[in-house]
């Protein structure tokens, strides 16, 4: 994403003209420079100069810029990485990453139309690289657009085949159709292929539930919250499985855990629409909200 900063001083000045971030006549400025000394032609009247930033200038703003886009995503203010984005794009403008960034800062305001043509934009330029691919797919997912999606994270595989995110990526979508069993398959696959891809593990787990794989879903979940005791996802997963299966004291224990780490997990509505729970799990977790609410009105 930020390999063309890492250009040695060097080569900077080919590789920014040919991104037409230098101007060309600065560039033919320099190249006729170094060119071996000929007949000078006579003076021609010229306007005054406008001065114009060095190279090395040049590449110090677009760094600082990269790096301000960066801490602003990294600290949740996507307006301000959007407004960066767009100043490296003016500067940059068939710098596929840049307009891909800029998508992702969109899709933080819920701007989906404007980041999808973003992307659109970044797979123009860059067309054998995966991310904006799945960037893409990621919000046509959240409009509701499963196939649309499946088609980038297919596009994303063949250029990638063994990219563990675009199956965990289609796997959701697949989940979308209702297509569990299909998705997974995908999970598993992105599991296989990234061992510590805790969400590919998770979906997994959750699709497991969905398809009436009870055991082993709730042994993987077990097995997920005993290596991150902090995964609030799955200690919220466990706590609905296990409280339909009769185990009220363990799941208590669970959604004490889980409900300090992240409270939305009372929200059943954030769990079907935004965390997009399969509807068995959502459906158990709506028993164990239920009862335990009916249990503290009866206690009062």
């Amino acid at each position: 994403m930020r390999q063309f900063l890492k250009i040695a001083l060097s080569c900077l000045l080919v590789a920014l003209t040919y991104l037409g971030f230098i101007p060309r006549a600065i560039a033919a400025e320099a190249a006729a420079s170094a060119a071996p000394a000929t007949e000078a032609a006579p003076a021609k009247p010229t306007e005054k100069a406008v001065a114009q930033p060095s190279v090395l200038e040049m590449y110090q703003k677009v760094e600082g810029l990269f790096d301000k886009a960066f801490a602003a995503t990294n600290a949740g203010d996507f307006k301000l990485a959007e407004d960066y984005w767009t100043q490296i794009i003016e500067l940059l403008p068939e710098n596929a990453a840049a307009w891909s960034n800029r998508g992702n800062a969109r899709v933080g305001q819920n701007k989906f139309q404007s980041a999808i043509v973003d992307y659109n934009r970044a797979i123009e330029l860059a067309p054998n690289i995966p991310d904006p691919y799945l960037n893409r797919g990621t919000v046509l997912e959240a409009l509701g657009k499963y196939e649309e999606a499946i088609a980038d994270y297919n596009h994303a595989l063949e250029i990638d085949p063994k990219d563990p995110a675009a199956f965990n990526n289609r796997g959701n979508a697949k989940a979308g159709l209702g297509k569990w069993d299909e998705a997974i398959v995908d999970y598993k696959k992105a599991v296989d292929l990234s061992r510590n891809y805790v969400t590919a593990r998770a979906n997994y787990a959750l699709a497991l539930y969905q398809t009436g794989k009870t055991d082993e879903a709730i042994r993987a979940m077990r097995t997920l919250v005993r290596k991150y005791p902090k995964f609030a996802d799955m200690r919220a997963a466990l706590t609905a499985a296990l409280w339909v299966e009769g185990k009220e004291g363990e799941a208590e224990s669970q959604w004490v855990s889980a409900i300090g780490l992240d409270s939305r997990y009372k929200d059943l509505n954030w769990l079907k629409t935004i965390r997009r729970w399969p509807p068995q799990m959502v459906a158990a977790m709506e028993k164990f909200l239920t009862l335990k609410s009916n249990a503290e009105s009866t206690a009062s």
